[in-house]
Order: C-alpha cells, then sequence, then structure tokens
C-alpha cells in the first residue's frame, strides 16, 4: 500500500510538473534561472570572503607569535646577563632571581615556537583554501557572464519563436475549412469572386440592350453639339474659322431617327416570301 501510495504520488508529482511547464512563460522562466545563478553567486563570494577573512586573520596570529617570541628571547638574554653580572657581584640571591627570570622567558619561547609552528600550517592551508576560493569565484563570475551574454540571445529566439507561432495560426486561419464562428479568407474570396462576376454579367447585358446604345447614341449628339459651340466660340475669338453647320438632324427628327433604329432592331424579322 506504501509503494502503491508512493508511485502514484511521483506520477502525480511528475504530471503537475510537465503541465506547469508546458503553461510557464519561458521568459519568466530565464529570468527566474538567471536570478537564482547571481544568488549563487553572491553566496558564493560572502563564502570565498570568510575563507579569506580566515586566512587574513591567521596571518595576524603568526605576526603577533613572532613578534612575541622576538620579545622573548631578547627578555631571555637580557635575564642571563643580568644574572651573570650578579654572579659577579657576589649577589647570589639577584643571580638566582634573574637565572629563574630567563628559565621562564626560555619556557614562553618554546610554547611560542610551537605556536608559531602551528599557525604557519594553519596560514599555508589558510592561504590554499583562499587561493581556490578566490578562483572558484572567478570561475563562477565568468559563467554568470556567459549566461547574461546568452540571455539575449535566448530571449531573441523566443521573440522569434513567437512571431512564427503567431504566423503559422495566421496561416492556418487562412486554409481552414468552413464551419468556423469567423468565416475564412477563402470564403470571403469566394463571395466576393462571385458578386463580381455576377456584376460583371449584368453590365454585359446592360451594355447590349437597346437602352444602352441609344444613351449612347445621346452622348454622341452631346459631344457633337458641345464641339460646335465650342468651335464657335473659337471663331468669336478669332482662334479659328466659322463653324460649319451640323450634319445631324436636330430636335424631334433626331429623337424620332434613334425611335425607328431602335425599333428596327427590336422587330422579328420578316420570314422571306416563298
Amino acid at each position: 500500500m506504501i509503494k502503491l501510495f508512493q508511485r502514484w504520488w511521483k506520477y502525480l508529482t511528475a504530471k503537475l510538473t510537465g503541465s506547469f511547464n508546458e503553461r510557464a512563460d519561458p521568459k519568466v522562466q530565464l529570468e527566474q534561472a538567471i536570478a537564482e545563478a547571481q544568488d549563487q553567486h553572491r553566496r558564493l563570494r560572502e563564502q570565498a570572503a570568510n575563507v579569506i577573512a580566515n586566512q587574513k586573520q591567521t596571518e595576524l596570529r603568526l605576526n603577533r607569535a613572532l613578534e612575541d617570541m622576538e620579545k622573548v628571547s631578547v627578555n631571555t638574554r637580557q635575564a642571563l646577563v643580568m644574572a651573570a653580572e650578579a654572579e659577579k657581584a657576589g649577589d647570589t640571591k639577584r643571580a638566582a632571581e634573574m637565572t629563574t627570570a630567563a628559565e621562564s622567558f626560555a619556557n614562553r619561547m618554546i610554547a611560542l615556537e610551537r605556536e608559531v609552528e602551528d599557525l604557519k600550517a594553519l596560514h599555508f592551508q589558510a592561504a590554499q583554501a583562499a587561493d581556490q576560493a578566490k578562483a572558484a569565484v572567478q570561475q563562477n563570475a565568468t559563467a554568470l557572464q556567459q549566461k547574461l551574454s546568452e540571455r539575449q540571445k535566448l530571449l531573441s529566439q523566443l521573440d522569434q519563436a513567437k512571431m512564427q507561432e503567431q504566423m503559422n495560426s495566421a496561416m492556418a486561419s487562412l486554409s481552414e475549412t468552413v464551419g468556423q464562428d469567423v468565416p475564412t479568407f477563402d470564403e470571403v474570396r469566394q463571395k466576393i469572386e462571385a458578386r463580381y462576376a455576377k456584376a460583371k454579367g449584368m453590365a454585359e447585358l446592360t451594355e447590349t440592350s437597346v437602352e444602352a446604345r441609344m444613351l449612347e447614341v445621346e452622348q454622341a449628339a452631346r459631344n457633337t453639339e458641345a464641339q460646335a459651340r465650342l468651335a464657335a466660340i473659337k471663331a468669336e475669338m478669332g482662334l479659328g474659322p466659322a463653324p460649319e453647320p451640323a450634319s445631324l438632324p436636330q430636335g424631334d427628327g433626331a429623337e424620332a431617327a434613334l425611335q425607328a433604329e431602335a425599333e428596327g432592331e427590336s422587330r422579328p424579322a420578316e420570314p422571306p416570301a416563298g
């Protein structure tokens, strides 16, 4: 039962993780990854600073121990000199006191020598750790800089991917079949082409009708009249010869001629006499 629950829990976790990764914005995830890398670099710098600080403290302790050892060595020699002088002067008590002081300084010197040796070993280890910490910080800084440089490239690729996806979606919508809520491009094009073809057909029928030819004749008559009027104005201005009288019939005669022509075209042809 426990194993079954563990399997179910792992399956559910994997499923939720996969669903989250599918729906998550890659741009936000990229920024999160960069922020995490920056935090790691900051923590590494803090740890490296602590290691270097430990090495500095060890170096200070070593320097103080060396200085103390030098002072103790000087004091030991001074105590021996004073003990020798007291012994020459016959002051045995003073000589014994200086000898005891010299022995104390000697014991202190031995302890300081051991401390110096320990501090030297510790300082060597701290120096190595500090160098390793500096190298780790430098290496991580280079890796972080590469990630920051690559972030711009990834963001550019992400924008290109989004644009390509939108283009693919637009092209897919143009080639979709009928049945969607919004008409497709092909449907609208077919509708416009059908309407255009019908309008062209009606125009061709209108052009071949009698009324269209009558309008054409009337327009020609108006053009002739306009040209005659223009010629008369030019003659009055001295820009051309006097206009000749129009050869076309005027008034009701022209209309009668047009009407007769229309009736003649519309009247069916008589069969030939047998």
